[in-house]
């Protein structure tokens, strides 16, 4: 039955496909509780909206992350360079800094993202995906960093990485 949880009960009356005595026994469809007869619903509770533990942040909710995107390749005109990552920076401005020379780059920028895989996905496709729109060089990924929001401020404040007054924009290294 398709839109049914795997373990969950098939029909709500009648003997489900799962109904206690399948492949997992009559254990019920976690391995806990008695068993169960053909029919017996098992006891479902539920959470109000918007209760949950204290200081825990709902796994939907979408965090900061700072991304470092380190790409090299083959050398290329430092004008084209400069041009298309300021066309990139066009696109997307949600990028803080880049800076390139001849054969690399650095990106840094901030992202949106549920977890660190989301942001880690969404990073490793932006130069192969904005490559031809932005005129980029045809260079690979060399590097990834992603960090948290505290995690970046934790260093910002050690003395490590780049300090917060370096200018936005395009710049050679």
């Amino acid at each position: 039955m398709s839109g049914v949880r795997p373990g969950a009960a098939a029909s709500r009356g009648g003997t489900g496909s799962r109904g206690g005595t399948g492949p997992r026994g009559a254990t019920g469809a976690r391995g806990g509780g008695g068993a169960r007869t053909a029919g017996e619903e098992r006891a479902l509770t539920s959470v109000a909206a918007g209760d949950r533990f204290r200081g825990e942040e709902p796994a939907h909710t979408p965090r900061l992350w700072h991304v470092t995107l380190s790409v090299s390749g083959a050398r290329a005109p430092l004008p084209e360079v400069r041009r298309a990552l300021e066309q990139l920076a066009h696109d997307h401005p949600f990028l803080l800094t880049s800076r390139y020379a001849d054969d690399h780059a650095e990106i840094r920028y901030w992202e949106e993202a549920r977890d660190l895989h989301d942001a880690a996905a969404v990073a490793l496709r932006l130069w192969g995906e904005h490559r031809q729109t932005a005129g980029l060089p045809p260079w690979e990924i060399v590097g990834l960093e992603v960090i948290d929001r505290s995690t970046y401020h934790q260093r910002i404040a050690a003395g490590y990485g780049p300090a917060p007054a370096t200018p936005v924009g395009v710049h050679p290294f």
